[in-house]
């Protein structure tokens, strides 16, 4: 029986208060007044008269009795003639023009000199024809509004530029014009939430980040009772920017504010500033701002800041877009110019905060910078606890047990990883989402999707096999080396197999760490010289691992004795090291050798441990054959107990001890 609470509702169709489809009916009148456009431009209507002359039509016409009406225009001079109904096709020349039976005229029409003169010939032809009597003569005063052509023209112009209006209008809004079209392209976009905003995140759905959250409740603090700042002489921050990897849960503290604070709340993209009209960007931050001065006091919040806010003269275009260039500026001359924004907070976030300008950054625009890191133990704990509120959990869930399991982790993987294993376990028909299934969610985001049906062969398998039993055998024997927790074979993703480490949250690392690890991701290629006496393309992802450690190394760290204690990295990111090297190229071709060396002699020091322990390595391979898939208790009983292992940090999996071979495991 389904939950209640876990019902979706739709909302009703066609919009609108009743659910009713209505603001789909004003397109039936544009479509309408489109097709009378449409017919009377483009349908045929009656063809134009023929030119004839007085004569003719006394002597012809008149005189056969086939004249209906005379009409005398006036302003134009000349007479329209009009024939009775039947008579159309008796002419040829008419019918040759496209005249039918019945067909509305006028037919004819001849010029005149002046109207005194065609009244007469016409009482005289009435008098002496007698076909000519019943012919009816009118005036072009007599027409209707809508036969007079003047009329018809204005009427018809009028018609199309309203429509074409109407047309730019739709096309202003869709390309960001919003209300107004094209007026209103210069307008900000931002949204504003205040209280009648049905806003329900608050600081109680941020788990975790203690202190950042601390920072972002103080600016909330300041807006609602500034005067307790204010009163030492104290001025309140002008902006806080909320810097971070990738889904730390910036923006998530962003809407938390806005749920909290009891001042209107501004929040938009940076790239909502950026146009294909020139001078948009730079007007739209003057009308935040204005609108922000209107509503203050209130916070204003930008997301993505990094896209307006590069360095100058640091683009990767080359400078060439001047338009971010000016956007930046209206933004900074905003933030701290001639005009006062005094109860306006800005608050920025990004993750890219080594490219933004450094003026972007001084104090008086960015007063603080917030660092939301990756979340640590107890913050993952409480992460997951949020995240595991609306799932329906087996007694076997338990918190710290999940925390440690996902280590490096942001707020946004915990979410994936809550929603794969609610996933999983519905896959799998169960009542409710237990511990296996949470292992099995973090496998699957961290090595992709088993591929069972991968064919391999046998001696690719063994492969396979002494490969990564050649991982896991170097890393249980070295020290620093991360604690293992799992070995398979089975085919995830792109690899073809894999050694599953539980990392130790170090907040250093030392060179003896680095050399370890280093040293452990080099075993299976190791492993596969020493057993079949070649090596094979299976291990590039760890010559790429080991190569880009050893240069970190060399590099970045300082950790070489020949190159000494230098470092060429520039984290501020405002050098041009993209284009050219910070150092010489006897400087590089040093760099070259050490890490040569260092790979070499890591390469080196993993063959010897496999060579030490031959018959426990072969040992693990065939076990790993075997079943597949391994675990820490299984190298703990080949390759005894780890000696500096912390108790724990130690990951048992009771449940899985004893695996089968044709078992589905996974830890």
């Amino acid at each position: 029986m389904a939950d209640k609470k876990n019902d979706i509702k739709f909302p009703p169709v066609g919009g609108g208060k009743n659910g009713k489809g209505t603001r789909n009916n004003s397109y039936w009148f544009y479509l309408l007044i489109f097709a009378v456009i449409v017919g009377i431009n483009f349908f045929p209507s009656a063809p134009d008269p023929l030119s004839t002359t007085w004569e003719t039509v006394k002597n012809t016409m008149l005189e056969k009795g086939d004249v209906a009406k005379l009409t005398l225009c006036r302003l134009e001079y000349k007479v329209d003639v009009y024939l009775k109904e039947d008579r159309v096709e008796n002419y040829p020349d008419l019918v040759a023009r496209g005249f039918k039976n019945k067909s509305t005229g006028p037919h004819y029409s001849y010029k005149v000199a002046s109207t005194e003169a065609s009244e007469a010939n016409i009482d005289q032809a009435q008098a002496d024809i007698p076909g000519a009597k019943d012919v009816t003569r009118d005036y072009d005063d007599d027409k209707s509004w809508w036969e007079n052509g003047l009329v018809q023209l204005l009427l018809m112009t009028a018609i199309f530029i309203g429509f074409w209006l109407f047309i730019m209008r739709r096309v202003n809004r869709g390309a960001g014009g919003g209300p107004g079209g094209v007026f209103s392209v210069g307008k900000s976009k931002a949204k504003l939430f205040d209280r009648e905003s049905n806003v329900k995140i608050t600081f109680k759905d941020v788990a975790g980040l203690a202190e950042a959250k601390q920072e972002v409740e103080e600016i909330v603090s300041f807006l609602k009772s500034p005067g307790k700042y204010t009163r030492l002489g104290g001025k309140i921050p002008k902006g806080a920017l909320l810097v971070g990897p990738p889904g730390t849960g910036k923006t998530l503290m962003a809407k938390a504010m806005a749920g909290e604070a009891n001042v209107p709340f501004f929040s938009m993209s940076g790239s909502d500033f950026v146009e294909m009209f020139v001078g948009v960007g730079a007007s739209r931050v003057r009308d935040l701002f204005k609108q922000a001065k209107e509503k203050a006091p209130c916070i204003v919040f930008i997301d993505e800041i990094d896209a307006i806010g590069r360095a100058r003269g640091k683009n990767p275009n080359m400078g060439a877009n001047d338009e971010r260039e000016n956007t930046l500026n209206q933004l900074l001359t905003e933030m701290d110019g001639f005009e006062t924004n005094s109860g306006v907070i800005i608050i920025g976030a990004t993750n890219r905060a080594d490219i933004l300008d450094s003026a972007l950054l001084r104090a008086g625009r960015f007063d603080r910078q917030i660092y939301v890191d990756l979340p640590e133990l107890k913050d993952r704990e409480e992460i997951f606890k949020v995240h595991l509120r609306p799932l329906k959990l087996g007694t076997d869930v338990e918190y710290a047990f999940l925390a440690k399991q996902t280590p490096g982790f942001s707020g946004a993987d915990i979410a994936n990883v809550s929603n794969e294993a609610a996933l999983i376990a519905a896959r799998k028909d169960k009542e409710c989402v237990t511990k296996q299934d949470f292992l099995d969610a973090i496998d699957r985001i961290v090595g992709g999707l088993e591929n069972r049906s991968k064919v391999i062969k046998m001696n690719e398998k063994k492969a396979i096999a002494y490969h990564e039993a050649g991982h896991a055998t170097v890393s249980w024997l070295l020290e620093h080396a991360h604690p293992l927790l799992k070995v398979t074979i089975v085919p995830r993703g792109k690899a073809l197999g894999a050694a599953w480490y539980l990392p130790r949250e170090r907040q250093i690392t030392t060179r003896e760490q680095l050399l370890d690890d280093m040293c452990s991701v080099l075993g299976g290629r190791a492993a596969e010289e020493l057993v079949f006496g070649q090596v094979s393309t299976g291990d590039q992802n760890d010559l790429e691992k080991a190569t880009k450690q050893a240069y970190a190394m060399v590099s970045i760290f300082g950790m070489s004795e020949k190159v000494g204690m230098l470092s060429y990295y520039d984290s501020s990111g405002q050098s041009d090291f993209h284009f050219t090297k910070p150092y010489s190229e006897k400087t590089a071709e040093l760099i070259d050798a050490e890490v040569k060396e260092l790979v070499t002699s890591a390469y080196t020091r993993a063959k010897k441990i496999l060579g030490e322990h031959q018959e426990q390595h072969r040992q693990v391979a065939e076990l790993l054959i075997e079943r597949e898939v391994i675990f820490s208790d299984d190298l703990e009983h080949i390759l005894g107990k780890r000696p500096w292992l912390e108790e724990e940090e130690v990951a048992k999996h009771p449940e899985t001890e004893q695996p089968d071979a044709t078992d589905d495991v996974q830890s």
